[in-house]
């Protein structure tokens, strides 16, 4: 499976001020980007499908990759393309069982061996980071910076051309210098959904990304 066109920007749902998930979301796909996960950990699974009806409409309205963190119990019932899945979710071989071959599946990573194994066990992209500290994701892993994501990347693609997305607190100002590690592109929430006008953002980041 080559996702590495489409996935130069992924946004991940967040919430802040009157800004929700599908506000943020909405704000991301005008700005041109097509690739959301729905990512809301505290949320039971009702709270879950309520948005991710909503959600799942919308980016197929926009002909966008619709991803769901962790529940991979729910891709089939939303209509989603696939799961992204952290360190502690279900294991890649029983989501995949679960999905089949045809769905993506996503795995997070924080060192070279985590990333390595994400390839071996055949997950379709690997997400890294973070990059730097985060408040959107408790329990945060090591920070990795630009030499972690080039070392990382330096030793991913001795053995893969997997897809490698990096992820975790980047900034606009960071992109280009992101890119130049190899990744396959960048994973944004706040960046977007703070923005005091998320829709330009996303544009000037998606131009960005595009003449690295």
């Amino acid at each position: 499976m080559n996702l590495s066109q489409d996935i130069v920007l992924q946004y991940i749902t967040h919430v802040s001020g009157e800004r929700d998930e599908i506000a943020g979301a909405e704000g991301a796909l005008n700005g041109g980007c097509r690739w959301i996960q729905l990512r809301m950990k505290e949320a039971s699974d009702e709270q879950f499908c309520i948005i991710g009806e909503k959600l799942g409409a919308l980016c197929r309205e926009y002909g966008a990759t619709f991803i769901l963190d962790d529940r991979a119990h729910l891709v089939k019932r939303l209509k989603a393309d696939g799961v992204h899945l952290g360190k502690n979710d279900m294991p890649l071989e029983e989501a995949r069982e679960l999905l089949g071959p045809d769905m993506i599946i996503g795995a997070t990573a924080n060192t070279v061996e985590e990333a390595l194994n994400a390839v071996y066990r055949k997950a379709d992209y690997v997400g890294v980071g973070p990059f730097r500290y985060t408040t959107t994701k408790k329990n945060l892993s090591a920070i990795l910076g630009v030499e972690g994501l080039r070392n990382m990347m330096k030793q991913v693609r001795e053995v893969s051309d997997i897809p490698v997305v990096g992820i975790g607190g980047i900034k606009t100002a960071d992109i280009a210098e992101i890119m130049l590690t190899g990744v396959s592109g960048i994973a944004l929430s706040g960046e977007i959904l703070n923005a005091d006008d998320p829709v330009e953002t996303t544009k000037r980041i998606i131009e960005i990304l595009h003449n690295v």
